[in-house]
């Protein structure tokens, strides 16, 4: 039997910094048990299991910290199950098994339309998967949020580490001339793909790339939800991603790094900032 490789976690009195520090990793899913304090993390690979064990143990002294083995027994789908849809101004994001029947939506109010002109919400199917991008973390709701905020319609739209491609379908659905999707893990091209499928009416363009060696031209908007050593590392690809007046969604990264992680974008003015349990979104307009 298959098994993969994890990190069980205790003790955690700063939940949402362990998490900040885990996000650096190539995680497959986090796994939290009915145990209070207690996490069960697992890696795409030993190596990052092991490197992330090391990093947690020098920054967490007090955290228990123990690796282990999961046998694959489907635990991912049953630690799923529970999911429900979220709503995040117009946009219901929904797993395949808690789909809302569009007929007996409230109609939204002008704060939660935004700038959609959307009079009822837009639900999105997506399967959740080994990843993130379910609408469940708070760095994807404020990413939702802030492009319902800039405006969407008839605009070209890039989602750099798309993930399940939530944030690029959410684009299309809004009514985006052009959307393209990067990812430079394979598996979550995938992903985004049969979540593509999910929805009718989406045009998305998906590409396993690296950005930093992706040539795609400039868009009207640009949306990277990465973490903050990542957003420091690609802050001039993602600027030149962006056309002149375009606008730069950038999440991922906490209010302790806000100003290194926007340090190497200059003076790009800040068009809106959102917070959420520490989480930031920050949205950039380029001259």
């Amino acid at each position: 039997m298959r098994t993969w490789p994890a990190l069980e976690l205790a003790s955690l009195e700063r939940e949402e910094l362990v998490q900040a520090a885990l996000v650096d990793y190539a995680i497959t899913a986090i796994d939290e048990t009915s145990e209070p304090d207690f996490w069960r993390v697992v890696f795409r690979s030993a190596v990052e299991r092991d490197a992330a064990a090391a990093a947690l143990t020098r920054q967490f002294p007090g955290a228990v910290i123990r690796p282990v083995d999961v046998p694959d027994e489907d635990w991912v789908a049953r630690s799923q199950a529970t999911l429900r849809a979220v709503q995040v101004g117009g946009i219901i994001v929904a797993p395949p098994w808690d789909v809302p029947h569009t007929g007996r939506l409230r109609p939204l109010t002008a704060v939660e339309a935004g700038a959609t002109g959307l009079r009822r919400p837009l639900v999105i199917v997506i399967r959740p998967s080994m990843g993130f991008g379910t609408g469940h973390h708070a760095t994807t709701r404020l990413c939702l949020a802030a492009l319902q905020q800039v405006g969407v319609h008839g605009r070209s739209v890039v989602d750099v580490g798309t993930g399940s491609g939530l944030l690029a379908i959410a684009a299309s659905r809004l009514g985006a001339g052009r959307v393209l999707a990067l990812d430079d893990d394979p598996n979550a091209i995938h992903a985004a793909e049969e979540n593509l499928g999910l929805n009718r009416g989406a045009d998305v363009t998906l590409r396993t790339a690296d950005v930093r060696g992706d040539a795609s031209g400039a868009f009207d908007i640009v949306l990277a939800n990465l973490t903050g050593a990542l957003l420091r590392g690609v802050a001039v690809r993602l600027r030149d991603l962006t056309a002149p007046g375009g606008h730069l969604i950038l999440s991922g990264f906490m209010r302790h790094e806000e100003a290194d992680v926007l340090a190497p974008f200059g003076s790009l003015p800040v068009k809106g900032r959102t917070e959420e349990e520490e989480w930031l979104c920050v949205t950039l307009q380029r001259p």
